[in-house]
C-alpha cells in the first residue's frame, strides 16, 4: 500500500465558514510530519501568514502525491473534475458534518490524517459522467460530473419534451421537468430526492431519474454504467433547457438539440480511514438510526 505521500496540495473553497481554522491545524500537522505542502492559491488568502507554495488546481493535481480537499461534499465535487484526470488520490476533510465523499471531521484529523499518511486507508474508485451538448452534429457544450447530470425546464411552469435513448436504441418520448442521470455517487444526492435509488458506490451503473414526468408509470431506470445516453430535445419546444453537472456547471441546449452523456475514461481514486462503511455514511447522513427498535 502506498505510503509516499510526500507531497500533498490543499484545496478547497475559501468563502467556508470555520474553513480557517480547519486548515490551519491541518497545515500544521502535516508540517510536522515533514511534509511538502502545496495550497490552492485562493485558500492562501485565507491564511496569509504561512508561507506556502501556492498553485492552481490544476499544478495542484499534477505535482502532489495526495491531494486534501478541506470543506464539504460541493468542495471534493468541485475539485474531483479537475483531479480526476490526474489520478493523484483524494482525501475529503469535512469542516464540521459528516458527509458521503467528506468523512473526517475536524475531531478526527488528529488521529486519521496520520494514519492515512502511514498507509492505512481504504481506497475507493469512483467514475464520472462526460456531457455533450451536440448542435448540428458539432459539440457547442461540454462538462464534467462526478454525481449527475441533470437536464431540466429551468422554470416550474413548463415541461420539456424529449426522446431517450441508450445505445441508439430509442427508449421513450417524455414529458416531464427533465431528467436526472446519476452515478452511483450522486445516487445519494439530488436524484434520491427525486425518487431514485440508493446505489453503493461500487457499482458500474447509471439511474436515470425523470423529473415530475407527464405519465404515472414513468419510473426510475438503472442502466449498465458504460451506456451511451442520448436526450433529443424535441424541436416543438420554446424553452432552452439548461444542462447542470453536479448542480455547479451550466450549459444550455436548443430544440433540436442532442444531450449526449457517456462515462469518463479517468476516474476518480478517494481515500477513507480504515473502518469507513458508506452504511455507516447512509445510517447518519440519512437518519436510519431514527427508526424505532423494539
Amino acid at each position: 500500500m502506498q505510503t509516499g505521500f510526500d507531497r500533498i496540495g490543499l484545496v478547497g473553497r475559501s468563502q467556508q465558514d470555520g474553513l480557517v481554522e480547519v486548515l490551519r491545524e491541518l497545515i500544521a500537522l502535516l508540517q510536522a510530519h515533514e511534509r511538502e505542502l502545496i495550497l490552492e492559491t485562493r485558500l492562501g488568502e485565507l491564511v496569509p501568514e504561512i508561507a506556502l507554495t501556492r498553485g492552481s488546481l490544476d499544478e495542484i493535481g499534477e505535482d502532489s502525491d495526495l491531494v486534501i480537499v478541506v470543506g464539504g461534499d460541493g468542495s471534493l465535487l468541485s475539485a474531483a473534475r479537475t483531479l480526476a484526470k490526474y489520478e493523484t488520490p483524494v482525501l475529503g476533510v469535512n469542516r464540521g458534518r459528516l458527509g458521503f465523499l467528506t468523512d473526517i471531521t475536524p475531531d478526527d484529523i488528529a488521529t486519521q490524517v496520520p494514519a492515512v499518511l502511514a498507509g492505512e486507508y481504504v481506497r475507493e474508485s469512483r467514475f464520472l459522467l462526460d456531457a455533450r451538448v451536440v448542435r448540428d452534429g458539432k459539440t457547442v457544450g461540454r462538462a464534467d460530473a462526478l454525481n449527475d447530470v441533470v437536464v431540466n425546464s429551468g422554470t416550474s411552469a413548463q415541461m420539456i419534451e424529449f426522446e431517450l435513448y441508450i445505445n441508439d436504441v430509442f427508449v421513450y418520448r417524455q414529458r416531464a421537468d427533465g431528467l436526472i442521470i446519476s452515478t452511483p455517487t450522486g445516487s445519494t444526492a439530488y436524484s434520491l430526492s427525486g425518487g431514485g435509488p440508493i446505489m453503493h458506490p461500487t457499482l458500474d451503473a447509471v439511474v436515470l431519474v425523470p423529473m415530475f414526468p407527464h405519465a404515472l408509470s414513468s419510473r426510475p431506470i438503472v442502466v449498465d454504467g458504460t451506456s451511451e445516453i442520448r436526450l433529443d430535445i424535441l424541436e416543438r419546444n420554446r424553452i432552452h433547457p439548461p444542462i447542470t453537472c453536479d448542480g455547479q456547471v451550466n450549459m444550455t441546449a436548443r430544440p433540436g438539440d442532442a444531450v449526449v452523456v457517456t462515462k469518463k475514461p479517468h476516474r476518480l481514486t478517494l481515500l477513507h480511514p480504515v473502518g469507513h462503511s458508506f452504511y455507516a455514511s447512509c445510517r447518519d447522513k440519512l437518519r436510519w438510526n431514527n427508526a424505532l427498535v423494539n
